[in-house]
């Protein structure tokens, strides 16, 4: 399996060319085999009483320079982090933990902040997120998934598709964090369904934490636009209305087939942002109505739509 960091944001590169240019193996076939047969061995038995259900999220994080900024979206991510139930842990599928034929799931007792971009402040890469991991329940997201095998690894960390929402989400940092890949190799509809396996993290009080953008071209932004309610470009509007009217009915199938909605052609021109929204989708159960936490854009045509299901 190979392992690959989504760029992105910062090099404005198409993701085939930030995938080719960096990124690391994570071992051969042999190694990540002995080492998923040695985690599943352990046992996933939680000691404790019972937690609560957690509910699932899903954050359009944007700009890196987000984990800087006080804005409306930004102040809204640090209401919502009071207004949810204390998780025993998050897992978060990040837009920028691409994986090549296999899924990962971070394994670190103190997962690293990765700075995972280019041209910005000095202040944005001395940014450090010191959040715990949580192995053992990274061996139970192992288990929990049926759709794949998941492979437990050390070499990754929490990349800025994670720690810059967590930085205003729960600012002391001290809530467990691990990160599961999204295999790339894969269509929509294996992640809607990684998404359902999920489901039963939930119940031993993991936070399921899509983050990402629904709507997410970086070649087709506004730079310098203000942040609004309304996209500056019609079908950067037009998609998100569209995922907004699915939501509505939890048209999930319509969702995981984006690609018919009106305007996904540009919206969704790389589908890297939009799957960890597939991963929050599947997550909720079917009766779980979505709630709108946040809505709007920023340079232009980026959805920073956020959403709680639960």
């Amino acid at each position: 399996m190979t392992m690959k960091k989504n760029t992105s944001e910062g090099s404005r590169q198409p993701i085939s060319s930030a995938l080719g240019r960096r990124g690391f193996l994570m071992g051969s076939a042999v190694g990540a085999t002995a080492t998923l047969a040695s985690l599943c061995s352990l046992s996933h038995a939680a000691a404790g009483a019972p937690f609560q259900r957690m509910p699932v999220i899903f954050i359009g994080h944007g700009s890196p320079m987000n984990a800087l900024a006080d804005n409306a979206f930004t102040r809204r991510l640090s209401a919502w982090g009071r207004e949810l139930p204390r998780p025993a842990a998050i897992l978060s599928v990040s837009a920028h933990w691409l994986s090549r034929g296999a899924t990962g799931v971070g394994m670190q007792e103190r997962p690293k902040t990765i700075h995972d971009f280019g041209g910005f402040p000095q202040a944005l890469f001395d940014i450090e997120y010191p959040a715990p991991g949580h192995p053992a329940l990274a061996r139970d997201t192992i288990g929990a998934v049926r759709q794949a095998a998941v492979v437990g690894t050390q070499q990754w960390g929490l990349d800025h598709g994670t720690w810059t929402v967590l930085k205003h989400l729960y600012p002391k940092a001290d809530i467990p964090v691990f990160q599961l890949s999204i295999d790339y190799d894969k269509p929509a509809a294996f992640h809607y369904a990684i998404g359902r396996d999920l489901a039963a993290l939930r119940d031993k009080g993991v936070l399921v934490m899509g983050t990402g953008n629904v709507v997410h071209n970086l070649r087709a932004t506004d730079r310098g636009t203000p942040d609004g309610l309304m996209a500056s470009r019609p079908w950067a509007q037009s998609f998100d209305d569209a995922v907004k009217a699915a939501l509505a009915g939890r048209d999930d199938r319509a969702l995981v087939a984006y690609e018919k909605l009106e305007g996904a052609a540009t919206a969704v021109a790389m589908p890297d942002h939009y799957y960890p929204f597939l991963y929050a989708l599947g997550a909720a159960g079917a009766g779980e109505r979505a709630k709108t936490v946040y809505e709007g854009f920023q340079s232009g045509t980026l959805s920073m739509r956020c959403l709680q299901f639960g």
